[in-house]
């Protein structure tokens, strides 16, 4: 628990009260009286205490009470020694603060009835006071010390108020980063569904992994479903060094994906499919896997330099399904294009590179000559010539089902960069 604030004596009256030893015994036998009066007056002038203040609670308060005003009267009798032990009354004063914390109320409810529990506890000790012979102007000294204190134990209260929220505020995001973490490591639902509880998170529907730089996260965070969980340390599959956290965001489908991806965009994200919330390491995974794609994909195809910041999309996994595909097995990739491609070795690279550039076309375009020319822009009978080429070295390939999907894969999504072979000739070719 965290210390309780040190008392103020600096804020109190520091005159000392005409007091004997035979008056203050005197008001302390009537602490209990004046504690069950302060109560009943807190129960029916406080709202927020009509039903709470009952049974053992009601005796907890009470024995607060009147720690306060035994503490009070120690104090009144020698105000003006700065020793006077206002410790067990600053303590108990931050505990219900705390308390109102963990039940979730707000101070108002504490501090009103600091105010009536004062306002009642002054009117029956004056009367007490006045009855034992108590001087008019020691009765007035008497209240402004009463006020003092409450002054003192309303701070007391509201520091344990403020200290029992970040406590729990703390501790729930400790929930959270476990749950998460427990997410992307494939643990049991029943497992999960018992970390949620504990976290005091309620599951949606579907849960969306996105991977992004750690600088990127807190900002992106920001503009996200509040129910978005984090994990930053410990992911599964990422080294130690890499810099990347992982954002699990609820309820990404239909119209709310396009909105996430723009939300996204610039910050170098990779956003996974979205799965039911117990299976979103599938989501992770995936969007792990897409990292290199994604890296490939964030530099300009001419310089090799990053595009500028804001100007490349978030990788949307769901909309580059083929290439995940065709990168899921990259040695039988490279077998396929050994095999498929294997016409082009020999030819110079230029040439090679842009005869399957036009086969690459004309696969993804069935073979019409003008989408190819805008394809490629190109004139139609550059397409034509460059064609002929292809013929004669793929010979009735061309015309083989089998053969023409092993040509698709080979050549899509991207071209491998070992095509021909040869030296480069002096020669341009069309």
């Amino acid at each position: 628990m965290s210390s309780t604030p040190a008392p103020t004596p600096a804020s109190f009256p520091t005159s000392p009260l005409a007091l004997s030893p035979e008056r203050v015994a005197l008001l302390k036998e009537h602490i209990p009286n004046i504690a069950g009066l302060a109560v009943q007056a807190i129960v029916d002038e406080v709202p927020s205490y009509a039903g709470a203040l009952r049974g053992r609670m009601a005796e907890g308060i009470e024995a607060a009470v009147q720690i306060a005003l035994r503490s009070f009267l120690n104090l009144a009798a020698r105000s003006h020694d700065p020793s006077a032990p206002l410790g067990p009354a600053l303590e108990a004063s931050y505990d219900l603060g705390r308390g109102e914390a963990r039940s979730g109320r707000s101070m108002d409810a504490l501090l009103s009835a600091y105010r009536v529990g004062a306002r009642v506890s002054w009117r029956e000790l004056s009367a007490v006071g006045l009855a034992a012979g108590l001087e008019a102007p020691v009765i007035a000294q008497f209240a402004e010390l009463v006020f003092a204190y409450i002054d003192e134990l309303s701070a007391a209260s509201v520091a344990g108020h403020a200290d029992q929220l970040a406590t729990a505020g703390r501790l729930q995001e400790r929930h959270l980063e476990r749950l998460a973490l427990a997410l992307l490591h494939g643990e049991a639902e029943s497992d999960l569904v018992r970390r949620a509880e504990q976290a005091r998170w309620t599951p949606p529907a579907t849960l969306t992994a996105v991977l992004l730089p750690d600088a990127q996260a807190h900002g992106a965070r920001a503009m996200l479903d509040p129910r978005t969980l984090v994990a930053g340390d410990e992911l599964p599959g990422v080294a130690p060094s890499d810099d990347v956290v992982a954002l699990l965001v609820p309820d990404t489908g239909g119209g709310a994906r396009p909105t996430l991806a723009r939300l996204l965009a610039g910050r170098g994200a990779v956003i996974g499919p979205a799965r039911p919330w117990a299976k979103v390491a599938e989501s992770f995974g995936r969007a792990l896997r897409a990292r290199p794609l994604a890296d490939a994909a964030g530099e300009d195809d001419a310089t090799g330099a990053p595009l500028a910041a804001g100007g490349h999309p978030a990788y949307d996994t769901d909309d580059h399904l083929a290439a995940l595909v065709l990168t899921a097995d990259p040695e039988a990739l490279d077998d396929l294009r050994r095999r498929a491609l294997a016409p082009l070795h020999g030819q110079p690279s230029a040439t090679a590179e842009r005869l399957a550039t036009t086969l690459r076309s004309w696969l993804l375009h069935h073979g019409r000559r003008e989408a190819i020319a805008a394809d490629l822009f190109v004139h139609p009978q550059t397409v034509r010539y460059r064609m002929g080429q292809v013929r004669e070295l793929f010979g009735p390939a061309l015309e083989d089902p089998q053969a023409v999907l092993e040509l698709t894969l080979a050549l899509g999504p991207t071209l491998p960069s070992d095509l021909g072979g040869a030296p480069d000739g002096d020669v341009a070719q069309p």
